[in-house]
């Protein structure tokens, strides 16, 4: 399996063998629930032979909801020193192949100014222009000299040289 399986795995964009499963699992419970419920009761009058009771069912009394049985909090052991707190909401991961230094600059804007990370692929730039390969490398340098900003190569093949850039509060950790 590749890094790009991995990766679309691991955001969600394609599923395990074992996955379809209990999503098909899900399905047919969910299906079988449907059912039951619009599954046409059998009425004591429909069965004594009065048919216009069948379409218009007495009116049932009222009941109390019944509450949920509640949940244990789950215990969390391992993780009990990490500590996630983002400096804001939500952090969108742009993920971009830049084919001018106009675009090396959106990326550039996008890790100082936005404060979010940014997945390039230089591959297009290496292969058409050297000088603005050279001049992206330079710009991802001064980034990471001058802002504290991280990069970590994630691919590099013959068809992708797949890089993630980081701003200095997004702590991003290469553990294998």
């Amino acid at each position: 399996m590749s890094f790009t399986d991995d990766l679309k795995r691991s955001l969600g964009f394609e599923e395990t063998d074992s996955g379809e499963n209990n999503v098909k699992n899900e399905l047919l419970n969910i299906v079988d629930s449907i059912r039951d419920v619009l599954k046409p009761k059998e009425d004591s009058n429909a069965q004594q032979g009065h048919p216009q009771q069948q379409y218009r069912p007495t009116p049932k009394p009222q009941q109390e909801p019944v509450s949920p049985h509640p949940r244990p909090t789950p215990v969390y052991e391992d993780y009990d020193d990490v500590v996630i707190v983002p400096e804001q909401s939500y952090y969108e991961i742009v993920l971009i192949r830049p084919k001018s230094i106009d675009d090396i600059n959106y990326v550039v804007d996008q890790v100082l100014g936005e404060k979010n990370p940014v997945i390039v692929d230089l591959s297009f730039l290496e292969r058409e222009s050297a000088l603005n390969f050279k001049l992206a490398a330079d710009k991802i340098n001064q980034m990471r000299l001058n802002y504290g900003a991280q990069a970590l190569l994630l691919a590099r093949t013959e068809d992708k040289n797949l890089i993630i850039i980081s701003p200095k509060k997004v702590q991003v950790l290469n553990k294998g």
